[in-house]
């Protein structure tokens, strides 16, 4: 009798983890590439499909530039969880230990770029594209009807965003208009906050999570401490610019922490 309640015991135990199991893998989207955003400090990861890292951004189609508010990506420089959903993800360090005057709105709530005030942190990403195609609103952008598939990069930086006209003015890392060897480039891109962590991920936002997988490859290029921008720049290229018309930052697609949803870092 014992020997039959013990073999009861083991096999309702087991099918109690196989079913947990089971749950679990129905909750983690099967059969995708590996997935964006990630912890860049976590080089693991073990998704199987592999694709051919994207060309460096300077020979590559700029395509699109757009904001995240908090930083979808986790990083030595921004570690601060600001929690789930939407409008969570992650703050520049620093966050806490701003002056009261970086603090400061100048356009007291009405400036045309919405979603961020002074002391958020922001994602700022520019989208680069195989194609032959020019900047405009949205990843649609990044393709055409000729070029339906493209490769796609995506150079990343985090900002904390203060009131301070001598931080970072956003126009140096604007579309300049003119090409480079016929190369659709921005005026430049960030430096001096690390080397850049490259992997294999996806397109993000908050239509994604890890039961719902973006289908879209993509390299990215993730730099890894955080940086000081002026909101007022964010303001005049809303308000001045007429090629990528982006009026808002958006919302954030949470960590992607499954190993099977990862690539692994090199």
């Amino acid at each position: 009798m014992r020997n039959a309640v013990l073999a009861v015991a083991a096999f309702t135990a087991s099918t109690f983890v196989a079913a947990n199991a089971s749950a679990l893998a129905a909750e983690v989207c099967q059969g995708y590439g590996p997935q964006a955003p990630r912890d860049i400090s976590v080089r693991e990861g073990t998704n199987q499909r592999v694709f051919t890292l994207a060309p460096p951004a300077s020979k590559m189609n700029l395509c699109n530039i757009h904001t995240h508010t908090n930083a979808e990506h986790k990083g030595p420089g921004f570690t601060v969880f600001a929690g789930d959903g939407e409008h969570g993800g992650y703050k520049c360090n620093g966050s806490d230990s701003l002056t009261a005057a970086e603090l400061v709105d100048p356009a007291d709530g009405h400036g045309a770029f919405h979603g961020v005030k002074p002391g958020d942190t922001i994602e700022v990403h520019w989208v680069f594209s195989s194609c032959d195609v020019a900047p405009g609103p949205g990843l649609g952008s990044c393709l055409n009807d000729k070029c339906s598939n493209p490769t796609l990069r995506v150079e990343a930086q985090v900002f904390l965003v203060v009131n301070d006209p001598n931080a970072l003015d956003f126009a140096q890392f604007d579309y300049d208009i003119s090409t480079r060897d016929g190369i659709r480039q921005p005026r430049s891109l960030p430096e001096n906050t690390g080397t850049p962590v490259v992997f294999a991920g996806s397109t993000t936002g908050p239509s994604y999570d890890e039961a719902h997988c973006s289908p879209l490859q993509a390299t990215w290029s993730v730099r890894p401490a955080c940086a000081k921008l002026d909101i007022g720049s964010l303001y005049r290229w809303a308000a001045d610019d007429d090629i990528i018309r982006e009026s808002h930052s958006h919302g954030v697609r949470q960590l992607v922490t499954t190993p099977e949803l990862l690539s692994p870092i090199k």
